[in-house]
């Protein structure tokens, strides 16, 4: 790999040639960006060693305070992962302790088991246009294509939450319901072995409703059963919209936790 040209600072220092920050940005944002697009792009894919501070350090022609200070901010941000002793790693899915920090619903009793794997079942998966809702919500056009998944999530045999899932069809080509029955890791697992595409941020909306009769058909509550609706956006690198997800919870023995820091 030829060597990355050095980077600008505000002071006036030589510019990296592909850097689209500004150039009056903080010195290690500018660094942070650099490592973003090196992951966009796949230098560095899921579960990967990354170089170390002192190899980013060199390669980016700054200084190792610098690097460490672009990293901790990755690492805050759950795209990054610090393993004492090992090195920095990039963030994936398929890690136990990372597999539910989107699944905020928990037990209300604190002496029940771990959250662990719901039982899933997919209801359907299909291809169609886009209706003009999702294809804002993604970014699309109406005449592209995209996938809605459907699928209830159990837990100790509960049915306990009804999905709906749209994906962009260019991107998640090849997609079945038999695919997705078959597969037993976590949905945010396979679409970054299998797809290519790690969702790295979301953002969430909750209201309170009552259900509709095919939510009452599939969640077995009764037209009056108080509901939590979540409404989820998440996104891949630079803020890509890449899912909309709009769950229905039952919340009569669990509760949505949601920790600020």
């Amino acid at each position: 790999m030829s060597p990355t040209p050095p980077l600008e600072n505000a002071a006036g220092q030589t510019a990296h040639a592909g850097l689209v920050s500004p150039s009056f940005s903080p010195l290690y944002q500018q660094i942070k960006e650099l490592v973003l697009q090196s992951l966009q792009a796949g230098e560095w894919k899921p579960g990967d060693l990354i170089p170390s501070e002192f190899e980013l350090a060199a390669r980016f022609k700054v200084s190792q305070g610098t690097v460490r200070k672009a990293v901790d901010e990755l690492a805050k941000e759950h795209l990054l992962v610090r393993r004492q002793g090992k090195g920095t790693f990039v963030s994936t899915h398929s890690e136990q302790q990372v597999q539910f920090r989107f699944l905020k619903l928990k037990p209300d009793n604190p002496a029940a088991a771990s959250q662990g794997p719901a039982q899933r079942h997919i209801i359907d998966c299909h291809r169609l246009r886009a209706p003009s809702d999702v294809a804002r919500a993604l970014s699309l056009r109406t005449s592209d294509m995209v996938y809605r998944v459907r699928r209830v999530l159990s837990f100790e045999g509960v049915p306990t939450i009804f999905e709906d899932i749209w994906l962009p069809g260019a991107t998640f080509k090849g997609l079945t319901a038999e695919r997705l029955s078959k597969d037993t890791r976590p949905m945010y697992a396979m679409f970054e072995s299998d797809f290519g595409i790690r969702m790295v941020r979301a953002q969430e909306r909750l209201r309170a409703i009552l259900p509709s009769e095919d939510v009452c058909d599939f969640l077995k509550v009764s037209t009056n059963t108080p509901l939590l609706r979540v409404e989820r956006m998440s996104f891949t690198y630079h803020d890509s919209p890449m899912e909309w997800r709009i769950g229905v919870y039952l919340t009569e023995n669990r509760h949505y936790l949601n920790e600020l820091n």
